[in-house]
């Protein structure tokens, strides 16, 4: 129970970590990335310093997986990133293997500090510190239970045994690898019963060689979309490299284990140098050929033919020479976009009247779609020849466009602002007075009618649909009004849950008038412009005085 405590805590440690790192350097972490792919060097530093940063090439490659799953990397850049990841997890490997365990109080105590005290960015890195405190602590202790366990007669017939055949050796490393999430942990405990005896060099060889294999199984078992089989290729991949050099290790293992010993002053320092070379030699065997390589894992794994919500179905790159034609693709793909942002809405409703996370999650991946249609219709748009657009035909491509952006501003302001509301009132444990959830609800559903008219006064460029949507902004800032008046008389009549609730209503009821302001935005105000409907402001003109 002991060993499982304090693998429990580890794993803990290195959650926090990563979650920490994310929220303190999360887009410039993705900028970071994005930036270094462009070539395969700096793909393989940048693989390097990201898992050094999150302490786990498994939680790098998971994260990897899904941006290239998504398409947001190329598979050879990110082949090159995890050949990175893996030295960097031997990296991790050689700072851990010193007696830095005295540090593990400092750095809990300098993270809880930040963590009350900070705000924003510090917050968030109180979080890393804590962490990493964790992860020290639990190491040790990790450890420190082991020796006994390892020098019981049991335990060392067990090792024995194991070790007399390495096969065995390297498949026990790598489930129980897989099991900890962490090759870490096997690398360190293969280096402590190498150090001490209980094991000879070359299971300790075995162990790292376990852990190296064990470390890839996560990825693809656990990040992969097993439905297609293009997103099984960058775990894949990555696992047949570390399959071919198993085998060659394997193949010369006899000349090659006693080399070992030579790496270092003692065995546990040894087989950590061993660790870090067998990482950089296979970088140094596939780098050169990273791109043949991922060729060869599309051929294997050729994409799906399923359809992608957030792929756009209309815009036919072969009508970009008729824009007139272009232009109507660009309207019915920027109409999916009303579409995915009703059904954000009805999520939304559901997440504010539920007691579950499930709708905040499903919610949030529709705007994932919102934004790559939105980058997809601005992309198409921008690709037609200006020389052969017309008057009439500029200005409605400026029409689809500001349209667009509103309606994945509106996305935006649902997932980040509005889903934040509901994910805050069940981490608090309150719920919304009943008068104010229907307050919301009833908001919510004007919204979804909006969103409606929106798409309406869009695709018809109807003055008169146009006029109808801004008068319903008139007409929902006055709900929204009424809503805040009621919400303030019960505070002050002392409705319980609204006081626990008050931060949260005033917010929700903010954001969504927002979103309301976008869909007029993108709907209606350019269609009252074009018939010169719209004024310059809304505020009364003052005669000048003198």
């Amino acid at each position: 129970m002991e060993l499982a405590g304090f693998a429990a805590l580890l794993l803990w440690g290195v959650h926090m970590v990563q979650t920490g790192v994310q929220r303190t350097f999360g887009p410039k972490l993705k900028a970071f990335l994005a930036a270094a792919i462009r070539n395969r060097l700096k793909a393989f530093g940048a693989g390097a310093a990201v898992t050094v940063a999150l302490q786990s090439s498994t939680a790098t490659a998971l994260m990897l997986t899904a941006f290239q799953a998504g398409g947001l990397v190329e598979l050879a850049p990110a082949l090159a990133v995890m050949l990175g990841a893996n030295v960097g997890t031997s990296l991790v490997v050689q700072a851990l293997s010193f007696d830095i365990a005295p540090l593990a109080p400092i750095l809990v105590l300098a993270g809880v500090v930040l963590f009350r005290r900070a705000q924003d960015a510090p917050h968030d890195f109180g979080r890393v510190l804590i962490g990493l405190g964790l992860v020290l602590t639990a190491l040790h202790q990790f450890l420190a239970l082991l020796e006994p366990l390892v020098a019981a007669p049991g335990a060392q017939a067990f090792l024995a045994q194991v070790g007399g055949y390495t096969p065995l050796a390297v498949i026990v490393a790598a489930v129980f690898t897989w099991a900890a999430h962490s090759s870490v942990v096997t690398v360190l405990l293969a280096m402590s019963l190498a150090t001490a005896g209980v094991v000879p060099l070359e299971t300790g060889v075995a162990l790292v060689l376990g852990a190296n294999l064990g470390s890839a199984l996560n990825p693809l078992l656990e990040g992969a979309d097993w439905t297609d089989p293009a997103a099984q290729r960058l775990p894949l991949g990555n696992l047949l490299n570390r399959l071919v050099g198993l085998a060659l290790v394997m193949s010369a293992f006899g000349l090659l284990a006693p080399l070992v010993a030579r790496l270092g002053p003692d065995a546990g320092r040894a087989l950590a140098n061993f660790h870090t070379l067998f990482n950089l030699g296979l970088a140094v065997l596939f780098l050169p050929w990273v791109r043949a390589y991922a060729r060869l894992m599309a051929r294997l794994l050729p994409a799906r033919p399923a359809a992608d919500p957030g792929a756009p179905l209309y815009l036919d790159p072969e009508a970009r020479s008729t824009p007139s034609v272009a232009l109507g693709a660009a309207t019915r793909e920027a109409l999916r976009m009303t579409d995915t942002l009703e059904e954000m809405l009805k999520g939304l409703r559901e997440a504010l009247l539920a007691g579950s996370r499930t709708p905040i999650q499903a919610t949030k991946q529709l705007d994932d779609v919102l934004d790559r249609l939105n980058t997809a219709i601005r992309a198409y748009l921008i690709s037609i020849p200006t020389e052969r657009l017309t008057p009439d035909e500029a200005n409605r491509l400026a029409r689809v466009l500001t349209f667009a952006t509103n309606m994945e501003h509106a996305g935006d302001l649902v997932d980040r602002n509005l889903l934040s509301v509901a994910t805050r009132k069940l981490k608090r444990g309150v719920v919304f007075s009943p008068e104010g959830e229907a307050d919301l609800v009833n908001l919510v559903d004007r919204l979804m009618a909006n969103v409606r008219l929106a798409a309406a006064a869009f695709v018809s460029g109807d003055a008169s649909a146009a006029r109808l949507l801004v008068a319903e902004k008139e007409s929902f800032r006055e709900v929204e009004a009424d809503a805040v008046r009621a919400h303030f008389g019960r505070l002050q009549s002392g409705d319980a849950n609204t006081v626990d609730t008050s931060s949260l209503h005033l917010d929700a009821l903010r954001d969504l008038k927002r979103v309301n302001s976008h869909l007029v935005e993108g709907a209606a105000y350019p269609v009252l412009e074009a018939a010169g409907e719209l004024l310059r402001t809304r505020l009364r003109p003052v005669a000048s005085r003198g």
